[in-house]
């Protein structure tokens, strides 16, 4: 009789529970450990992001779990930059590309929840209670897997910075998010910017200030939403807004203020949304410092531990890229663990992470590196943005990295950009971008027809 592999999972998220749902499909027999119970993680605690699956995420989730959610889906993004400031603060472009894949963006709570769902009917176990460095060690010893998925809190300063994959020594942006409701998915919604309406998000740049992502959404309890981050600048006029935020209602009040000052174009459609009385903590601010962890450790009594999700590699969210990572990690985890004969080393987890960094990884941080507007893609963005501006191919093709991003660690030089936009546009690149002139005004929403 063969003896079934154990696996310790230490965290409830979206990294513990898959990882949980994948090993015990896996033939494993598997312990998840979580300080908060079921009812806990799903109605008393913030989502921990929005959490978009954008393209080619959501093949590597589907070996881990069928889709459950074909709402809240999109197919492109609206993107509209504002340059300057004061006086001279003018619409610079805009362009609305479809991504040329699928989108589709689930409360993370209610994913997580519907894996542990599905865990606990298939068998595993699940533990509440609170897990230190001497639990860890106990848990590690009679496991002969153990993976540490506590988010970028928790154990993860048990493994050490990555200073190598590292690029910040403190956040880029401070951020509020807040999940509203009242306004439908219909095509008719955000029709000033996009024929596609509720089909495709929305992303404000502020050159000054920020970043604002708007996008449809499905809450665990309410169904369509709509879901906001506000990534603001920690030196712009943004980010002192943020400390006036302490609920749900606040939150919404400073979202809505944003757009009316910044972005009154849509201001008349954000007007219309309103706080979730049923969910008080359908909002979360914060700020994420990007770190990449050396991402296997070894307890006191020298067993190896592996970080998995953000414990592992912590990105801002600008670029959508922590989800996204972490379920692209679990499942190559998953099937490198099932098809491995022998013991899980210390030097097997730490191979297993590295083929991660180079299958997606280091992607990933880049990628957000470029959204983040850090000086080593000054070029990148000063060159994709305008031609994004005037050729629906690049902007697709810029929107695409958020899916793959792959590509852009071969674009190196301005050279690279240029030939990129090249062989995508399908023209030179000086006459691609010799088409592009400032956008002077933006088109807007009707203001909201007033009852009496």
């Amino acid at each position: 009789m063969t003896t079934r592999r154990s696996a310790a999972i230490i965290g409830a998220g979206l990294a513990g529970t898959s990882a949980g749902l994948g090993l015990l499909d896996a033939g494993f027999d598997v312990t998840i450990y979580s300080d908060r119970d079921r009812e806990t993680l799903r109605n008393k605690v913030p989502p921990t992001g929005v959490g978009v699956y954008f393209g080619k995420s959501r093949e590597w989730d589907a070996e881990i779990i069928e889709d459950l959610y074909e709402v809240s889906n999109t197919t492109g993004m609206s993107a509209r930059l504002y340059g300057g400031s004061g006086a001279d603060r003018a619409p610079v472009l805009e362009f609305d590309p479809d991504y040329g894949y699928v989108a589709q963006a689930v409360d993370l709570r209610l994913r997580a929840d519907d894996r542990l769902g599905r865990f606990l009917d298939r068998g595993g176990r699940f533990e509440v209670t609170t897990v230190d460095v001497d639990r860890l060690d106990e848990i590690a010893a009679a496991a002969d897997l153990t993976l540490v998925a506590t988010g970028k809190g928790g154990l993860s300063t048990l493994f050490p910075v990555d200073e190598s994959r590292t690029h910040y020594r403190e956040p880029q942006r401070r951020l509020l998010q807040v999940t509203l409701t009242g306004v439908d998915h219909g095509s008719d919604v955000f029709s000033y910017r996009s024929a596609a309406g509720a089909g495709h998000s929305l992303y404000n740049l502020d050159s000054e200030n920020g970043e604002l992502f708007v996008g449809p959404f499905l809450h665990k309890d309410v169904g369509a939403t709509w879901s906001f981050i506000v990534f603001a600048k920690p030196s712009g006029a943004w980010a002192p807004r943020l400390d006036d935020v302490h609920d749900a209602v606040t939150a919404r009040r400073t979202i809505a203020g944003i757009f009316q000052e910044f972005f009154p174009e849509d201001a008349p459609v954000i007007e219309q949304l309103d706080v979730i009385e049923s969910d008080p903590v359908s909002w979360l601010k914060g700020a994420v410092t990007p770190t990449v962890r050396q991402a296997v450790a070894t307890t006191t009594s020298g067993h190896p531990v592996a970080a998995i999700g953000d414990t592992a590699i912590a990105v801002d969210p600008v670029a959508g890229q922590g989800a996204q990572n972490t379920v692209i990690q679990v499942a190559e985890l998953v099937k490198a663990a099932r098809a491995h004969d022998g013991e899980f080393t210390a030097d097997w987890l730490a191979e297993e992470f590295d083929k991660h960094w180079e299958r997606r990884g280091h992607a990933a941080v880049e990628v957000t590196r470029l959204f983040l507007g850090d000086p080593d893609y000054a070029t990148h963005a000063e060159l994709s943005f305008p031609a994004a501006a005037v050729s629906p191919a690049i902007a697709q093709a810029l929107f695409g990295l958020l899916s793959d991003p792959n590509p852009l660690l071969g674009l190196r030089t301005r050279e690279d950009v240029e030939g990129f936009i090249t062989a995508v546009a399908g023209e030179p690149h000086d006459q691609v971008l010799a088409r592009f002139a400032p956008a002077g005004r933006f088109s807007s929403a009707a203001p909201a027809a007033v009852t009496v």
